[in-house]
């Protein structure tokens, strides 16, 4: 049994992983700026009661993202609160390194501060989430077509990612990056879109769309999808279902 110290607990991804380390007979508590059980109050953009937070534990997971430069920030803040020897897990994802994003850019930079860090650290990188997919076809409920990107995601469950972050706390750090993980399926968007019309019941016709630019050019060639065989499970159809 360890003691793990979880940021973003309380999120998409944090919850199942808080719950499946729990699970597993791990102390764990989970860094927030809102007092409440089982939480630790801490602020990682300024830094305050970060040094508390942190103490006495095993393993520091960082899964908290602001999906802004701040996740520069907040990561270097949790590292000067970190003590040598304590073990770090951080979440990222797949692709930053060959998708031109500038959000990518920042998760890019917090994995070389975590890898010049000096710590025992493993890096675990995932494809896009389900629920991702999900509110990005949701977010267009007003126009009069799905527009769907005719590119190939890989998308996988965060209910997978959590299995997988709680094997990594039973392992040795990499003092690098663990393979990469991704969903069980390889499918167009305009298929991820048919299956999420057809859960939503919704009449709305599909449009495939291109762009121009290197960013979608680097989701055609495949850069958001993964090497090797699939880890996740959960299909984004059972997602829906």
């Amino acid at each position: 049994m360890s003691f793990i110290l979880v940021t973003g607990g309380t999120g998409t991804l944090g919850r199942p992983t808080v719950a499946r380390l729990r699970a597993a007979d791990h102390q764990v508590r989970v860094l927030s700026r809102k007092p409440g059980a089982d939480r630790v109050v801490g602020d990682l953009t300024t830094g305050a009661g970060l040094a508390a937070a942190v103490e006495g534990a095993d393993v520091i997971m960082h899964l908290a993202t602001s999906q802004s430069r701040r996740d520069v920030r907040q990561t270097r803040n949790l590292l000067a609160a970190a003590s040598p020897g304590q073990r770090l897990v951080l979440m990222s994802i797949a692709g930053i390194d060959r998708i031109p994003l500038a959000y990518y850019r920042y998760k890019l930079e917090a994995e070389r501060l975590v890898a010049e860090s000096g710590l025992p650290y493993t890096i675990l990188r995932a494809t896009q989430f389900h629920n991702l997919v999900d509110r990005i076809l949701s977010a267009q409920r007003f126009l009069p077509a799905i527009l769907a990107p005719a590119v190939t995601l890989q998308p996988i469950a965060v209910e997978d990612v959590a299995a997988r972050l709680a094997e990594l706390v039973e392992q040795a750090p990499v003092h690098g990056r663990a393979p990469d993980i991704g969903g069980p399926e390889r499918r167009s968007v305009t298929d991820l879109a048919h299956l999420w019309k057809q859960a939503r019941a919704t009449r709305r016709p599909i449009v495939p769309l291109r762009l121009p630019g290197k960013t979608f050019r680097a989701y055609a060639d495949g850069a958001a999808t993964v090497d090797g065989p699939a880890y996740g499970r959960i299909t984004f159809a059972d997602y829906l279902g």
